[in-house]
């Protein structure tokens, strides 16, 4: 966190059209396909190979590879939304790129991230006019394709069948998610009080990443799940402002996307700990114990204070 808010503090100093630069933008695609060919080869943890250690650090990829999708489809449309329908022109190559980041993160395996970063890719496109009819075939072709990696992967099947009917298996498959709504349950209007939760000591797995809203639930009640979820409507407010407001398009798309990023994903992780989702890895941005992402959302955090300090000021602003 605190080197986050030093990266943060640093970037959101530097002009966002720096990265409107196809050199920058390859190098860091490059870099991260390479470091996500690297990662299948690092040693797994809990069955799947998402991190590799630098220097006694953990580094996962796949967050940075969703902040490179977003710059390089931000460039993109900006370039060629004029004919944003003309698929073979506008379409083709953030289709190509993604694809490929897309595919490798399903290598580690990480469904819950690749999911989410072609929820973004798809706003994103959608946002900049594209006709429905398309979006609706992609959404149709890419079903057959859902359905074989859910159903290819044991695990991924246990999941939404726990999903489904989590008290069928309650000592099982089912144990993590009638935990969480247990902490969610009990935290009250006012919850039991900070550090007083039981559900984090040896019930609830994972509470300190994927499940730290049930823990919050628990220990700070109704009130604090609800400030929570305020704070990342603020979010999805002043990042869709800021959007709107972007001197140019590249901007306007970076910061649809950077908010998206953000906003989606704590969408998808609060919804898993409620158990309106089937259960994925994905962890609360801003949140969660984990370095990489982190690290990330805050670098994403910089950039878009940086796209809304070239808003043009409102009539009468102080």
């Amino acid at each position: 966190a605190a080197v986050g808010v030093a990266v943060l503090s640093i970037v959101m100093r530097i002009d966002y059209r720096t990265y409107r630069n196809d050199r920058l933008i390859w190098l860091l695609l490059g870099l991260v396909g390479m470091m996500l060919i690297a990662v299948l080869f690092s040693r797994p943890i809990n069955g799947t190979r998402r991190w590799f250690g630098i220097g006694g650090f953990g580094i996962q990829p796949s967050e940075l590879a969703k902040l490179a999708a977003i710059m390089f489809t931000a460039l993109v449309l900006e370039r060629r939304r004029h004919r944003i329908n003309e698929l073979g022109y506008s379409l083709v190559p953030i289709g190509l790129v993604v694809g490929v980041l897309t595919g490798l993160i399903l290598l580690e395996p990480d469904f819950g991230t690749a999911v989410s970063m072609l929820a973004v890719i798809a706003v994103m496109v959608f946002a900049a006019g594209i006709s429905y009819r398309y979006l609706l075939g992609a959404g149709l072709l890419m079903l057959p394709a859902l359905y074989v990696i859910m159903m290819q992967a044991d695990y991924r099947r246990r999941r939404l069948l726990t999903f489904m009917d989590p008290w069928a298996d309650p000592l099982g498959d089912g144990f993590q998610i009638i935990q969480s709504l247990i902490a969610v349950g009990t935290g009250g209007v006012f919850g039991k009080g900070l550090m007083s939760g039981v559900q984090k000591l040896f019930y609830l797995p994972e509470p300190f990443t994927d499940f730290i809203f049930a823990v919050i639930s628990e220990e700070t009640g109704l009130l604090g799940a609800s400030l929570v979820v305020l704070c990342f409507s603020v979010i999805a407010w002043r990042g869709l402002r800021t959007a709107m407001r972007a001197p140019d398009s590249f901007g306007a798309f970076l910061a649809l996307g950077i908010t998206m990023m953000l906003v989606l994903q704590a969408f998808v992780n609060i919804s898993v700990v409620l158990g309106l989702m089937p259960t994925k890895g994905i962890p609360l941005p801003l949140v969660s114990n984990g370095g990489s992402s982190m690290l990330i959302n805050l670098l994403g955090v910089g950039v878009l204070l940086n796209i809304s300090q070239h808003a043009p000021m409102e009539t009468g602003a102080a």
